[in-house]
């Protein structure tokens, strides 16, 4: 059964009007400096007592945000920008009370497209008056928070890549993936996924909370983020002659189709390298290491979701 509260006493209409919004102008490719005043008007529409705070720097997101679960001050707080901010704000609610809500506005945008959150800035702002809830699960990699999908191999090189040349968006992000392609190798891992050992050679292993990297790309299309489960992702290195194939049934999000994709389920995995391997969280590019562990955290961010979509995520 799904973790759906649509709780009659989280309205906004109630004692508590207060929301937050914890802003990254430098999210995605640009930034429109129209958007305080949206969020803004959009409140007061509602009826609501916004605060907006615009992030500093890596890390300030989560700063940020325990000091407003301290504060006990918002019925939500609200993460304004892409995969990244979600993730530092998360960093901040994990295992608390505190209802946090997504404001898309990155490259990909991943796990609120999973959630049903519209992408569109005017019509995600929408969304801000939903009473609908979920008890989310998260995820860590080697004791780094995760929601939406990490993983090791050829994805974490290229998250690490991505950006510094200062091409944001998937036109950028694709021209990244076709330079690289071509020169990066597959890797043997060693591991066990709650007990289960395997041993393969590997060009990406992707761990997903939910279905999507970002921009439609479905990973894994059965994923939900309420199962208390992961889905985990053996993607093979596709010869060129199979590329198109391949990337129609990732946007299509029928790669459990794919020769090349072979899907698992599990709570606890443990991995082993023969070398440091690149790895992202979130499509954050981390620092290479040998060992992983990954671990589900079931239930743990209570999110706000459109209210016409929570019995469908």
């Amino acid at each position: 059964m799904r973790d759906y509260l649509p709780l009659p006493g989280f309205q906004f209409m109630n004692e508590n009007k207060k929301v937050l919004f914890i802003i990254n102008k430098y999210s995605g490719a640009s930034y429109q400096p129209g958007v305080e005043g949206r969020i803004l008007t959009h409140c007061a529409e509602l009826g609501l007592e916004p605060t907006l705070e615009f992030t500093q720097g890596r890390g300030h997101a989560t700063q940020l945000a325990r000091q407003a679960v301290e504060s006990k001050q918002f019925a939500v707080l609200f993460a304004v920008g892409g995969d990244g901010t979600v993730n530092e704000v998360a960093q901040g609610v994990v295992n608390t009370p505190q209802v946090m809500g997504i404001i898309p506005k990155g490259s990909g945008n991943g796990l609120a497209r999973h959630l049903g959150i519209p992408i569109p800035f005017r019509k995600s702002l929408r969304y801000i008056g939903s009473t609908a809830i979920i008890s989310m699960d998260s995820f860590t990699i080697n004791d780094r928070l995760s929601l939406n999908i990490s993983g090791i191999g050829f994805d974490g090189h290229i998250a690490n890549l991505f950006g510094k040349n200062g091409k944001r968006g998937l036109l950028g992000y694709s021209q990244l993936v076709i330079k690289e392609f071509y020169r990066y190798q597959q890797a043997q891992v060693i591991g066990e996924i709650d007990g289960r050992p395997f041993d393969q050679t590997i060009f990406v292993l992707a761990f997903a909370n939910s279905s999507q990297f970002g921009n439609n790309a479905r990973i894994a299309p059965r994923a939900s983020v309420y199962d208390g489960l992961l889905d985990v992702c053996f993607l093979h290195k596709v010869p060129v002659t199979h590329a198109i194939g391949f990337i129609q049934q990732l946007f299509a999000g029928r790669l459990e189709k794919s020769q090349w994709v072979t899907h698992q389920k599990g709570k606890t995995i443990e991995l082993m390298y023969s070398e440091p391997m690149p790895f992202h969280v979130d499509g954050e590019g981390m620092p290479a290491q040998k060992s992983f562990r990954i671990q589900i955290n079931p239930a743990s961010i209570r999110m706000l979701v459109p209210t016409e979509r929570a019995e469908n995520i």
